[in-house]
């Protein structure tokens, strides 16, 4: 009982709160589905930063990760 009800609580915390999972434990899980979708940042050859949603296959980049309902304001509510 205490081992099921410990994978419930880390199923939890890692659906409703992976931003806030230590970065050893995050790494060795799939991605949270309530994080936004990856972007990828990058430079090309004059040093200009690139961020899309397809990774560079002939240069390194680096996977961001992002919340989509940051800095949303809810209806209704003047900011």
């Amino acid at each position: 009982m205490v081992v099921l009800g410990l994978v419930a609580g880390l199923a939890g915390w890692w659906y409703f709160a992976p931003r806030s999972m230590p970065d050893w434990l995050a790494r060795s899980m799939p991605a949270s589905p309530s994080l936004g979708p990856p972007l990828y940042k990058w430079h090309d050859d004059k040093g200009r930063l690139h961020v899309t949603d397809q990774p560079p296959a002939d240069r390194p980049y680096e996977t961001v990760r992002y919340d989509p309902k940051t800095n949303v304001v809810p209806d209704g509510k003047t900011p």
